[in-house]
C-alpha cells in the first residue's frame, strides 16, 4: 500500500530494558549524551518512544542507569575473583583480565567513560567514588600485602598503580579505533590482541619482582598465532 510506513522490529518484551541499556551506551558514545535523543534509542531497540520512558522517566535518568550499571560490574565482580584466584600472580590475571575483557568486548563501554569524563567531570567523579574506589582499595591492600611479602616492588604507590592499569585500559581501549593504525597488522584482531597483551606485560613487570614474571603474559586471542620474539606459534 503506498504511504504505509514500515514495520517495526520490536525487541522481546522482557529484553526492552537491557536492550535500551546496551542501545544507549552505543549512542552515547558515539554522538555524545546531548546529541543523543530518546527516538534515537527507541529506534535503535524497535520500539516506541514510550516504552523507553516506561523503563526510565526520562533521557537523565537513562544515562545514570547505563553509568551505574557499568560501574556495578566491578562491585559485583571483584569479590568473586578475590575468592576464586588466592595466589598471587593468579589473582592478578583474574583481576586484570576482567577488567580487559570488560572493555575490549565492547569497547562503546571504554568511550563512554571518556566522553563523560570529559563532558560531565564532576558527576563521573561521584560516580567513580562510591562505585570504583571500594575495590581500588581492596587491590591497593592487596598489592600492599605483596610488598611487605617482597613479592611487589618496594616502590609501587598502590593506588596511583590502579589509576594507571585502569586509564591504560580505558583510554586505550576507548581511542583503538583510530590509534591502532600505528600497529599495522592485518587484521583488527591482531592489532587489538598485541595491544591488549603489552598492556598485560607493562602492568604485571611494573608490580611483581620476583618469578611471576618468568612466564610471559598472552592475550587469548593470540593463541595460534606467530610470536614475534622468536617465530613460534603460541
Amino acid at each position: 500500500m503506498v504511504g504505509r510506513k514500515p514495520e517495526r522490529k520490536s525487541a522481546p518484551p522482557t529484553d526492552v530494558r537491557a536492550h535500551v541499556l546496551a542501545s544507549a551506551t552505543r549512542l552515547f558514545a558515539a554522538r555524545g549524551f546531548d546529541g543523543t535523543s530518546l527516538q534515537a534509542i527507541a529506534d535503535e531497540v524497535g520500539v516506541a518512544k514510550p516504552s523507553v520512558l516506561h523503563h526510565f522517566p526520562s533521557k537523565e535518568a537513562l544515562r545514570a542507569s547505563v553509568l551505574d550499571n557499568m560501574l556495578a560490574h566491578w562491585s559485583e565482580a571483584l569479590p568473586r575473583l578475590l575468592l576464586a584466584a588466592t595466589a598471587g600472580e593468579g589473582r592478578f590475571d583474574a583481576l586484570v583480565g576482567e577488567l580487559i575483557s570488560f572493555f575490549a568486548a565492547d569497547t562503546d563501554r571504554a568511550k563512554l567513560l571518556v566522553r563523560e569524563a570529559m563532558d560531565r567531570p564532576d558527576e563521573v567523579r561521584l560516580l567513580l567514588t562510591a562505585q570504583v574506589r571500594p575495590w581500588q582499595t581492596a587491590i591497593s591492600e592487596y598489592i600492599r600485602k605483596g610488598q611487605r611479602h617482597d613479592e611487589h616492588f618496594a616502590d609501587v604507590d598502590a593506588e596511583a598503580y590502579v589509576l594507571h592499569v585502569i586509564n591504560l585500559v580505558i583510554a586505550g581501549l576507548a581511542v583503538f579505533d583510530t590509534f591502532r593504525v600505528l600497529l599495522p597488522d592485518a587484521s583488527v584482531a591482531e592489532s587489538r590482541a598485541r595491544y591488549v597483551t603489552e598492556i598485560i606485560r607493562i602492568a604485571k613487570s611494573s608490580l611483581f619482582a620476583g618469578p611471576a614474571l618468568s612466564a610471559e603474559p598472552r592475550d587469548p586471542s593470540l593463541e595460534g598465532a606467530p610470536n614475534r620474539r622468536n617465530g613460534t606459534t603460541r
